[in-house]
């Protein structure tokens, strides 16, 4: 089960989550546009609810609801509109860190401005009474899977990732068991959600995408976890630390999927009106990336183990786990470099609304 590194310490979400927010912000032009779609004036007497899905317990989500917020405000004042009471609801899975999250909602004064309450559960299935929600915003979770596809991990199938922990990089084989994973994932996601969303309601969705139509090749975060990171895997086998078998158990379950895959699942879905949907491209400088390599090189290792050191931990262990990324840093620091083309996001942008 995926869940983001807690706690304060280097590698924790709390301390890596910079480049969401950079990302998240400097496309916050498109969630203006989704929200400009709500139909104003409100009903009287109820409240406005926004629903955060795959929120972490960072700071990031207070700041995407607050933009929400803010924006409504603005949209009910121009015309003339009462400010309605706002409900804000914050979803992830169970193993979700949601103390830290509501401790930092209390020490933001947060729990004042609005109703607040979370919600643990899978965004893959329902969540929420029928017709209850406003706005639904999520970034930067739908191209992290229900799970890895079964077949990538039954040694008797064409689609067995054999020598590989992720599907970057992986057999074509492979590569079509993971898009079939995200398409049914996805269209899981937004029938769940169809039953969900008021009347008029919009939702604002971005998640990791790619631009080559090759499923294998991911680029951006998928070549962190399959460059560095598979070779450390490699190390461990070659030091007799693991035996190739318990490598052979653990594959990451991410994929980037391309527009294209992305429009036909809302399309196959049928019951959306697409506002937007469109693949930007973030390069890494927009993250103010460092120059020396040994401390980029330190950087990226952070950044994976702030993505998958829990889920890493779940088959391997602690202490093999530590090894692991002790692996990684000193690749990273003094092996190949990634790419600058690999190390930009491209981001998919999708802003939906319901009839």
């Amino acid at each position: 089960m995926i869940s983001m590194k807690r706690g304060n310490e280097q590698d924790s979400y709390a301390n890596n989550s910079d480049f969401q927010a950079i990302s998240t912000h400097s496309i916050f032009h498109f969630l203006e546009e989704t929200l400009d779609k709500l139909p104003v004036p409100l009903p009287d007497e109820e409240p406005f609810v926004i629903a955060d899905l795959g929120c972490a317990f960072g700071k990031n989500a207070i700041d995407n609801v607050d933009f929400i917020i803010n924006h409504v405000k603005r949209m009910c004042e121009f015309k003339h509109h009462k400010t309605p009471e706002f409900q804000v609801i914050l979803s992830d899975l169970p193993s979700n860190d949601f103390n830290a999250l509501f401790n930092l909602l209390t020490l933001e004064g947060k729990n004042q401005e609005y109703f607040v309450a979370g919600v643990p559960g899978s965004f893959y299935d329902r969540l929420f009474p029928s017709k209850s929600i406003n706005v639904f915003h999520s970034t930067f979770s739908l191209h992290w899977l229900s799970q890895v596809p079964k077949e990538v991990m039954d040694i008797g199938s064409t689609a067995y990732n054999k020598g590989l922990v992720s599907v970057h990089g992986a057999s074509e084989a492979t590569g079509a068991a993971y898009k079939r994973q995200f398409m049914s994932d996805l269209s899981r996601f937004l029938e769940a959600r169809a039953h969900e969303i008021k009347h008029g309601g919009v939702m604002y969705l971005v998640c990791m995408g790619r631009i080559s139509a090759d499923t294998t090749d991911q680029a951006g975060t998928g070549d962190l976890v399959g460059t560095h990171f598979q070779d450390a895997w490699k190390d461990l086998i070659k030091e007799g630390l693991i035996g190739s078998e318990k490598r052979d158990k653990f594959n990451v379950p991410f994929y980037a999927p391309t527009v294209e895959e992305f429009k036909e699942a809302i399309e196959a879905n049928g019951l959306y009106h697409v506002k937007k949907l469109e693949l930007n491209v973030l390069k890494p400088s927009a993250y103010d990336w460092p120059d020396d390599e040994q401390t980029l090189g330190k950087l990226q290792t952070r950044f994976c183990r702030m993505l998958i050191e829990e889920l890493v931990k779940s088959s391997i262990g602690e202490e093999l786990t530590e090894e692991l990324f002790v692996r990684m840093e000193k690749r990273a620091v003094h092996g190949e470099k990634i790419t600058e083309e690999n190390m930009g996001d491209y981001l998919i942008v999708c802003s939906l609304s319901f009839p």
